[in-house]
């Protein structure tokens, strides 16, 4: 019998540990697959719609946005619409792409043949561009389209653009081009009117909120509704830069303590606290010079930048000028916000907020520009507390007008002290007098010269260049109707007119000649003048001596222009 061995138990293969996959960041993670998941630009999705369906699809699309909104993002989407065959690959191009068919994984992971990408910021020459017109001229391989998508189309050379013209003009039918790009105003006007152009707006605060609400359930996040308004707000309508401050601010939150919180928020980004930019403005609003500094200064050591300071006391001002003039409150405003925000729409006038606005924003403009960002916030602070203090130019223009200003309201003058005097008993001033009335102008050179006066200068110009006169009697008016005044001219003229006089005028048209401009009466009055002088005996002498002679100029056309 033949020796038998014992191998043992056979060896078992090495097991390695998987790979762990890459991270991927929120705004690759989320990209859209499709144009229902694009948010913001319903008007492009359902205009492709359209087209697509009555098969009207232009041969070049130009995509144009601020950064972040989905510029490439549609280009792809567009793609795979054109170019999907659906589950049963029988389907033709379609506004929802199956995004289970062989060419929409294609186009998604970037690796169809028939779509071809390019960066126009790497690929500037004309050799680039003559590359996509060579290969243009050969049939898709397995698509129903060659698409080609440049991204920052701007970016191409002059030479690349006018090699580009005639192939972008007739293209072969097999062939769409899609470009995207963040400055359109660089792209030759040449090449606009060969593409179908598409603005793509920027998102909306709500609905990014909305989104990322959605993004972080996704992810199993737990985020309060401020901090996701604020991620909004700070993107300024970019979805790809929200999408990257709240990575951030996922990675940033303690997830142990209840999520994503606006507190976080505000620390990550260095934006101001709501209730320390009200605290502000009150002191700024009450004149505490002192306090507003104080609570500027402690802001500043907390790590809060001074133009974010300003540009939330200008959102603030902002929201308090929409809350007085009645626009619903945002639904993701805190209560005390909303409810500061009403308690200050009902004191403060519109003036007073349009005085605190221009203040603000030259602040604003200053700490960005300034050497000393904290000394230049705080100088612009104690400007508009000092101008807080001031009464409304209009108000200020029409005491002095209607006499209610008088020495006894002029700033006291510091003198010497002066011995102390007996009280001596005084008799109740007067009541003062009522003021008169303006008298009207008596006549209509004197009305325009009132509407001079009152720095109504363009509708006195108007007014002299304009209006053939037929009747005046004041309060009351007639134009003739042969040379036509704009309605909100003659509204402009009996409000200004109502404001100088105190009276109510009727201005009307009639259908008859009327008197000539004033315009006109002067020209004509220079050119008596000059016909005058040119006929006088000294001149028509000086005329026989030297036959060539011009009138230059002639005594009296001084006193017609008024100088």
């Amino acid at each position: 019998m033949a020796d038998s061995f014992d191998l043992g138990e056979p060896p078992q293969p090495v097991q390695t540990p998987a790979k762990a996959e890459a991270y991927r960041v929120l705004a690759r993670k989320y990209r859209p697959q499709t144009f229902d998941a694009l948010i913001g630009q319903d008007a492009m999705v359902q205009t492709l719609g359209n087209a697509i369906k009555r098969d009207r699809l232009a041969h070049a699309f130009l995509m144009t946005g601020v950064r972040g909104v989905g510029k490439t993002s549609t280009a792809r989407l567009i793609a795979k619409a054109l170019n999907c065959v659906g589950p049963d690959g029988n389907g033709g191009p379609t506004i929802s792409p199956c995004g289970v068919c062989e060419p929409c994984r294609a186009i998604a992971e970037g690796r169809h043949i028939d779509v071809i990408e390019m960066d126009a910021a790497s690929h500037t020459g004309v050799d680039d561009v003559r590359e996509i017109i060579e290969a243009s001229r050969y049939a898709a391989v397995s698509a129903r389209f060659k698409i080609y998508i440049v991204d920052e189309v701007h970016m191409l050379s002059k030479n690349a653009f006018n090699a580009l013209l005639k192939t972008l003009e007739e293209p072969p039918a097999h062939v769409k081009f899609l470009f995207a790009t963040t400055e359109v105003n660089k792209v030759p006007i040449t090449v606009l009117s060969r593409c179908q152009r598409f603005d793509l707006r920027r998102i909306t605060a709500d609905k990014l909120a909305a989104h990322f609400a959605d993004i972080c359930v996704k992810e199993g996040v737990a985020a309060e509704d401020e901090a996701l308004m604020l991620v909004a707000r700070a993107a300024e309508g970019s979805a790809r830069d929200g999408l990257s401050i709240l990575d951030q601010a996922i990675a940033h939150a303690d997830l142990e303590g209840g999520g994503v919180t606006a507190a976080a928020v505000r620390e990550m980004l260095g934006l101001s606290d709501r209730g320390a930019v009200r605290d502000l403005l009150g002191l700024v609003l009450n004149g505490d010079g002192a306090g507003a500094l104080a609570s500027l200064r402690r802001q500043y050591d907390y790590g809060v930048d001074p133009q974010s300071v300003l540009r939330s006391l200008l959102e603030t001002v902002h929201g308090i000028t929409l809350t007085k003039v009645g626009t619903p409150p945002d639904a993701a405003q805190p209560l005390e916000e909303r409810a500061a925000r009403e308690e200050w729409a009902g004191s403060l006038s519109f003036p007073a907020l349009h005085r605190l606005w221009q203040l603000f924003l030259k602040g604003h403009d200053e700490v960005a520009r300034a050497a000393l960002p904290i000394e230049a916030a705080e100088m612009a602070l104690l400007r508009a507390i000092h101008a807080s203090t001031l009464p409304d130019p209009g108000e200020l223009a029409r005491q002095i007008r209607d006499g209610g200003v008088s020495a006894s309201s002029a700033p006291a003058v510091t003198q010497a002290a002066a011995p102390a005097a007996a009280p001596v008993a005084l008799a109740p001033p007067p009541p003062p007098a009522e003021p008169e009335p303006p008298k009207l102008p008596d006549s209509f050179v004197a009305m325009i010269d009132r509407l001079d006066d009152m720095g109504q200068l363009a509708l006195a110009a108007r007014m002299r260049h304009g209006a053939r006169l037929v009747r005046y009697t004041p309060p009351e008016m007639v134009f003739s109707g042969s040379r036509p005044i704009a309605a909100d001219t003659l509204s402009e003229l009996i409000a200004a007119l109502k404001t100088a006089t105190g009276q109510n005028w009727r201005v009307t048209l009639e259908d008859v000649p009327g008197q000539p401009t004033l315009h006109e009466q002067q020209v004509a009055a220079e050119e008596a003048i000059k016909t005058a002088a040119w006929e006088s005996d000294m001149v028509r002498a000086a005329r026989e001596a030297f036959p060539e002679a011009e009138l230059m100029e002639w005594a009296g056309k001084r006193s017609v222009n008024g100088a």
